[in-house]
């Protein structure tokens, strides 16, 4: 609440000066309704909700169960740090030549666009990581695998044969 003094001085006689209020304003509602719209504020907010990617993962059986999948439709992504390797066929045989490309556009991309479009809705991609990958690097394949329409993926651990075609290979 505001207040006004109006103190003109003593009643003695003589000159009479011109009277000064002066205003007192009391500043405690006002901060409590500053209080009050902060707490509203921070209660009505949404805050930023969490980006979860759906992973449907097989049921577990109580005999293994294999699917065979041709050699020639599939292609095997090591995905590293900044580079992406890939090849087809077994990391074994002497005729698999590995290939290296990046995470743009125009690298991992394109390659599963085009393989895809030309081998149609058997495509498989098989995912091994490299030791060097990082959870961001193995995020970002899957977005490439949605991106490009490729639900037929299968994530595995990099078995020794890739990981020595990777290092004979020197790119």
């Amino acid at each position: 609440m505001a207040e006004i003094s109006q103190d003109g001085g003593g009643k003695k006689g003589g000159k009479k000066r011109s009277k000064k209020a002066s205003t007192k304003i009391d500043m405690t509602p006002m901060v409590d309704l500053g209080f009050l719209l902060i707490t509203f504020f921070m209660l009505t907010t949404t805050l930023a909700k969490p980006v979860v990617m759906q992973l449907n993962m097989p049921d577990k059986t109580e005999k293994d169960e294999k699917s065979e999948v041709k050699m020639s439709e599939t292609l095997t992504v090591i995905p590293d740090s900044t580079k992406v390797y890939y090849y087809q066929g077994l990391p074994n045989d002497a005729t698999t030549q590995l290939l290296k490309t990046d995470y743009s556009n125009k690298g991992i991309r394109t390659i599963l666009f085009d393989m895809k479009k030309r081998i149609g809705d058997n495509f498989t991609i098989v995912i091994k990581a490299a030791k060097g990958a990082k959870y961001k690097n193995m995020v970002d394949l899957l977005d490439e695998c949605a991106i490009t329409g490729n639900k037929r993926y299968a994530i595995l651990g990099i078995d020794p044969s890739s990981e020595e075609l990777v290092k004979k290979s020197g790119l």
